[in-house]
Protein backbone atom coordinates (compact mmCIF):
# COMPACT_ATOMS: atom_id res chain seq x y z
CA UNK A 1 0.00 0.00 0.00
CA UNK A 2 3.01 2.08 0.85
CA UNK A 3 4.77 1.72 -2.46
CA UNK A 4 1.01 2.68 -4.48
CA UNK A 5 0.93 5.44 -2.58
CA UNK A 6 4.74 6.75 -3.29
CA UNK A 7 4.04 5.79 -6.59
CA UNK A 8 0.91 7.80 -7.57
CA UNK A 9 2.95 11.49 -7.37
CA UNK A 10 4.81 10.16 -10.06
CA UNK A 11 2.18 8.91 -12.21
CA UNK A 12 0.78 12.27 -11.98
CA UNK A 13 3.39 14.24 -13.06
CA UNK A 14 4.07 11.79 -15.77
CA UNK A 15 0.95 12.65 -16.78
CA UNK A 16 1.21 16.58 -17.27
CA UNK A 17 4.00 16.46 -19.38
CA UNK A 18 4.70 17.79 -22.67
CA UNK A 19 6.35 19.95 -24.68
CA UNK A 20 6.87 23.53 -24.07
CA UNK A 21 4.75 26.04 -25.81
CA UNK A 22 1.51 27.47 -26.84
CA UNK A 23 -1.21 25.39 -28.07
CA UNK A 24 -2.10 27.76 -31.10
CA UNK A 25 -4.55 26.57 -33.78
CA UNK A 26 -2.98 26.56 -36.80
CA UNK A 27 -6.32 26.38 -38.44
CA UNK A 28 -7.14 29.90 -36.61
CA UNK A 29 -5.06 32.25 -39.03
CA UNK A 30 -7.76 35.11 -39.27
CA UNK A 31 -9.52 36.73 -36.30
CA UNK A 32 -12.14 39.29 -37.49
CA UNK A 33 -15.11 40.46 -35.53
CA UNK A 34 -18.61 39.45 -36.81
CA UNK A 35 -19.25 43.28 -38.65
CA UNK A 36 -15.99 42.62 -41.18
CA UNK A 37 -17.74 39.80 -43.03
CA UNK A 38 -21.49 41.47 -43.05
CA UNK A 39 -19.90 44.50 -44.34
CA UNK A 40 -18.79 42.06 -47.14
CA UNK A 41 -15.38 41.27 -46.76
CA UNK A 42 -13.87 38.10 -47.36
CA UNK A 43 -10.45 37.37 -46.38
CA UNK A 44 -7.45 34.81 -47.16
CA UNK A 45 -5.43 32.76 -44.88
CA UNK A 46 -1.86 34.31 -44.19
CA UNK A 47 1.24 33.11 -45.95
CA UNK A 48 4.83 33.79 -44.69
CA UNK A 49 7.68 34.31 -46.68
CA UNK A 50 11.14 35.58 -46.07
CA UNK A 51 11.92 38.61 -47.84
CA UNK A 52 15.67 40.25 -47.66
CA UNK A 53 16.40 38.90 -44.65
CA UNK A 54 12.96 39.15 -42.79
CA UNK A 55 9.68 37.07 -42.51
CA UNK A 56 6.74 39.08 -44.82
CA UNK A 57 3.22 37.80 -44.49
CA UNK A 58 0.53 38.37 -46.78
CA UNK A 59 -2.86 38.38 -46.95
CA UNK A 60 -5.69 39.22 -49.44
CA UNK A 61 -8.76 40.96 -48.69
CA UNK A 62 -12.07 40.50 -50.92
CA UNK A 63 -15.29 42.76 -51.23
CA UNK A 64 -17.99 41.69 -52.66
CA UNK A 65 -20.04 44.27 -52.62
CA UNK A 66 -20.88 47.40 -54.55
CA UNK A 67 -19.77 50.11 -52.23
CA UNK A 68 -15.87 50.51 -50.79
CA UNK A 69 -15.36 49.16 -47.13
CA UNK A 70 -12.75 50.75 -45.24
CA UNK A 71 -11.66 48.02 -42.23
CA UNK A 72 -8.53 47.69 -39.41
CA UNK A 73 -5.97 45.24 -39.24
CA UNK A 74 -2.81 44.06 -37.38
CA UNK A 75 -0.93 41.20 -37.57
CA UNK A 76 0.55 39.12 -34.46
CA UNK A 77 3.66 37.40 -34.80
CA UNK A 78 4.24 34.04 -32.96
CA UNK A 79 7.72 31.47 -32.90
CA UNK A 80 7.76 27.82 -33.00
CA UNK A 81 6.65 27.60 -29.52
CA UNK A 82 3.53 29.85 -30.55
CA UNK A 83 5.12 32.84 -28.52
CA UNK A 84 3.84 36.04 -28.83
CA UNK A 85 7.06 38.16 -30.61
CA UNK A 86 7.40 41.47 -29.55
CA UNK A 87 6.55 44.86 -30.08
CA UNK A 88 3.17 43.78 -31.51
CA UNK A 89 2.80 45.82 -34.81
CA UNK A 90 0.93 48.67 -35.11
CA UNK A 91 -2.74 48.62 -36.11
CA UNK A 92 -3.02 49.50 -39.77
CA UNK A 93 -6.32 51.29 -42.11
CA UNK A 94 -7.31 49.58 -45.75
CA UNK A 95 -10.18 50.72 -48.06
CA UNK A 96 -10.95 47.85 -50.10
CA UNK A 97 -12.81 48.99 -53.23
CA UNK A 98 -16.11 48.00 -54.46
CA UNK A 99 -16.09 44.80 -55.82
CA UNK A 100 -12.28 44.05 -55.84
CA UNK A 101 -9.36 42.53 -53.86
CA UNK A 102 -6.33 44.04 -52.30
CA UNK A 103 -3.16 42.48 -50.58
CA UNK A 104 -1.69 43.39 -46.54
CA UNK A 105 0.84 42.93 -45.40
CA UNK A 106 3.37 43.06 -42.60
CA UNK A 107 7.13 42.63 -42.31
CA UNK A 108 9.06 40.91 -39.20
CA UNK A 109 12.98 41.25 -38.62
CA UNK A 110 12.42 39.06 -35.74
CA UNK A 111 15.03 36.02 -37.02
CA UNK A 112 12.34 33.93 -34.53
CA UNK A 113 9.17 34.71 -36.54
CA UNK A 114 7.55 31.58 -37.75
CA UNK A 115 3.60 31.83 -37.98
CA UNK A 116 1.59 34.63 -38.02
CA UNK A 117 -2.59 35.59 -37.37
CA UNK A 118 -4.29 38.59 -38.43
CA UNK A 119 -6.86 40.58 -36.73
CA UNK A 120 -9.69 42.30 -38.71
CA UNK A 121 -12.20 44.69 -37.46
CA UNK A 122 -14.23 47.63 -38.58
Amino acid sequence: MRLLMALLPVVLLIGCSSKPGIALNNQQRVVMESPVLTAGIIPGSPSVSDSGGQKKATSTLDNNQPHPVTLHYRFYWYDKQGLDLLPVAESRTVTVPANSRVTISSQNGNLDAYSVRVYLYL
